[in-house]
């Protein structure tokens, strides 16, 4: 048994094993260990689902009787006069409260126990999952949008309230949705305000063609005014690139990860997603390439594998990246380890190292290594077609852009300075 592996006091064992929760210890401590907890945070998660076993069991609970996140609560409300000999209250508290949510989680994927939502917790689940549906089967929208609507629309929802169903939307009014608007733009950077006016007005053309509204409301969505090519791109210079990979520490195992992701990010200038999403199978080893995948329905990309990229990958891989059956290359660094799932977990990863490395630049995402991998092309004397092609884009339009911070060759095309005109 995996709890024999963890703890050796015989009354800690019998205490974990007691009922009414006791006989599904054993399964938690196994799913943790093959999650790749270390012992000792096993022996913690243990311990505080421990503390709600005990609470249980002072209150009677019985085994078959269902585990709801009411109860939960409950516990949670109660235990802080039990930890006052544990150290700072809310930072114990804040622990238990992790590894209840590790057990809820284990509980509701084995099947013993349902968990149910706290009611109202999701009542927009369903129109939200309406929306998501049409989107990608009538609109053909890609994943990677198909979850940038959904993080947008959410927030909309969320701010409904008890309102986010069928019936609610019919009472929606254009007054209502510009004031829901103008009060998250004030918080909001450009790009989310883009976003969420996007998402907003393809949301109402979904609710107006099922018919949850009788009257058009994407035009009520405020207009924001961004003209094509009207900003100039802002990226890493070949300097601040280098600079960049050189403030990241290659002792840490985090730190051989991040410095691979740079890596391909600066040699190639890909997509941070398509980093993320890197899979062993994309790395020909023999013939030296790397494939990236498409997304914005781009183009995939077959690429040479640089001695650069394929040195800090290996050591990446062969002395930091933890062991684990998933496929992808980049992995979390601390358990339970996966895939880097989040679209935010790249481009913080690179705002980090450009605020460690002193570099003054406005945008801090993962784009700055695509934009600035661009701009060396176009300065290099490289079309745009070959651009277009290494960028994975399908239209030149969308290449257009870098021909904005091409001022050597701008220099040429500029007219002279009308004279006055003699009479």
């Amino acid at each position: 048994m995996a709890l024999e592996q963890i703890f050796t006091c015989p009354r800690t064992l019998s205490n974990l094993r007691s009922a009414p929760l006791g006989g599904f210890f054993d399964g938690f401590c196994d799913a943790l260990v093959q999650e790749g907890f270390s012992t000792s945070t096993i022996r913690k998660h243990l311990s505080n689902a421990a503390h709600l076993n005990a609470y249980l069991g002072a209150q009677h609970y019985g085994d078959k009787q269902p585990l709801t996140a009411q109860i939960i609560c409950d516990f949670l409300r109660d235990y802080p006069a039990q930890a006052r000999n544990r150290g700072p209250i809310d930072k114990h508290v804040a622990c238990v409260r992790a590894s209840l949510s590790r057990l809820s989680a284990y509980l509701q994927k084995s099947g013993h126990f349902a968990l149910p939502a706290q009611p109202g917790a999701e009542i927009y689940q369903p129109l939200l999952a309406a929306y998501l549906k049409w989107l990608a089967e009538h609109q053909h929208s890609a994943p990677g949008t198909v979850e940038v609507r959904a993080h947008s629309i959410r927030q909309f929802l969320l701010w409904l309230g008890p309102k986010a169903t069928v019936q609610g939307c019919s009472e929606l009014t254009p007054e209502r949705v510009e004031h829901f608007f103008f009060t998250y733009a004030k918080r909001k950077g450009r790009s989310a305000q883009h976003s969420m006016q996007a998402a907003l007005r393809m949301f109402f053309r979904f609710c107006l063609q099922q018919g949850y509204i009788r009257q058009s409301l994407d035009q009520a969505v405020p207009a924001l005014r961004r003209y094509t090519l009207s900003t100039v791109v802002r990226g890493l210079s070949e300097e601040q690139s280098i600079k960049l990979l050189q403030c990241i520490d290659r002792r840490r195992p985090a730190g051989r990860r991040d410095y691979a992701i740079c890596q391909l990010l600066y040699t190639y200038g890909v997509r941070g997603g398509q980093v993320r999403a890197l899979q062993f199978k994309d790395i020909d080893w023999v013939a030296n390439q790397v494939l990236f995948r498409a997304l914005k329905h781009g183009k995939d990309t077959l690429l040479p594998l640089t001695q650069e990229v394929g040195v800090s990958l290996l050591d990446y891989l062969q002395n930091a990246r933890p062991c684990s059956q998933d496929s992808h290359l980049f992995l979390t660094v601390h358990a339970p380890y996966q895939a880097l799932k989040s679209s935010s977990v790249v481009s913080n990863m690179i705002g980090h190292y450009i605020r460690a490395a002193g570099i003054d630049i406005t945008c801090k995402g993962a784009h700055v290594f695509r934009h600035g991998f661009a701009t060396r092309m176009l300065a290099e004397g490289h079309s745009l077609k070959a651009i277009a092609d290494v960028l994975g884009h399908r239209h030149l339009g969308s290449t257009l852009i870098y021909t904005k911070v091409d001022f050597k060759h701008l220099k040429q095309v500029a007219l002279p300075w009308p004279g006055e005109v003699s009479p």
